[in-house]
């Protein structure tokens, strides 16, 4: 029987995606942990925590050296929650994995993630878990730097699994971990809070289509990019109009603790939970507003 720790690994870039093989390789290097591999079938980049209810999905074997894989036909969270409900492995493992993400995923795009929402998965079904996201920006960043960014987080990662050996490892919450662009001089590790930072994006009428649902990955989330969503023949149905989406512009401050932690080069560490509580001064003010709203609405109706 193989004693060591189980990690199951998921993402939202797909199976073959060169963050989550490297994330694999890495791992199975070590010779420490037991890997599983749960993953989407194809790219599922920015479906946040979308799950496959009124379909079946699909699961099949794949060979990755080292690992237990399954490619399966379903978003991040699907992959997780079957990944550990023991019909696909015949345990639960210790910790789950979730990337590694080719894009960062700091602020309010930990809403949209896929990658988060493996993690998050996880965190409802009571196993720690980790999401991880390289910030990559094309034209500076190179395959390399998925290898070096998951070194880097195995000390995370072996310090996560003695805490939870020892049951000293908090419950109530799942890390997000972003790594810098420039990972191989990156200045450590830095515990920062969700920020607001966000691309804000706008939509343009197309006349061709992407076939097959296709996704863009986050890292097109650039606006500083001069690339333009790829597209097809396909004609726009009678009758119909198409749209893409396009970013516009980036909406972040100095108190965005995760994004500029990273933009300084550090390794962010941001604990998470599954709710999305309002801020303090919103509950205080609905506090007074609650009561009064039926009194309100009946002199509005004289």
């Amino acid at each position: 029987m193989d004693a060591r720790p189980t990690i199951m690994v998921t993402n939202d870039d797909g199976i073959d995606a060169p963050g989550l093989r490297a994330l694999i390789r890495v791992l199975v290097s070590t010779n420490l942990y037991d890997v599983r591999v749960c993953a989407p079938d194809s790219e599922q980049s920015a479906v946040s925590h979308g799950i496959t209810w009124r379909y079946s999905v699909s699961a099949k074997q794949v060979d990755i050296d080292g690992a237990t894989a399954f490619a399966v036909s379903g978003t991040p969270a699907d992959c997780t929650s079957l990944g550990l409900s023991k019909a696909l492995f015949p345990s639960i493992p210790d910790l789950v994995l979730s990337g590694i993400n080719m894009g960062s995923n700091c602020g309010y795009h930990i809403v949209y993630s896929g990658t988060v929402a493996g993690a998050r998965e996880a965190f409802f079904n009571d196993v720690p878990s980790i999401s991880i996201s390289y910030d990559w920006v094309g034209g500076i960043s190179n395959v390399n730097d998925y290898t070096l960014s998951a070194e880097a987080c195995l000390p995370i990662i072996s310090a996560v699994l003695a805490d939870i050996k020892n049951q000293t490892y908090p419950g109530r919450c799942f890390l997000n971990i972003d790594l810098p662009t420039d990972i191989q001089n990156q200045k450590g590790y830095r515990l920062t809070t969700q920020g607001k930072s966000i691309y804000k994006m706008g939509w343009r009428q197309v006349t061709s289509g992407l076939p097959g649902g296709k996704m863009s990955s986050t890292m097109t989330m650039d606006v500083n990019s001069s690339s333009s969503p790829e597209t097809y023949s396909s004609a726009v149905p009678a009758g119909k109009l198409l749209f893409t989406r396009e970013v516009n512009a980036a909406k972040f401050d100095e108190n965005d603790v995760d994004f500029q932690s990273l933009k300084e080069g550090y390794i962010t560490v941001t604990p998470l939970n599954g709710l999305s509580n309002a801020e303090a001064e919103c509950q205080t003010f609905f506090k007074a507003w609650l009561p009064s709203v039926p009194e309100r609405s009946a002199s509005s109706a004289l």
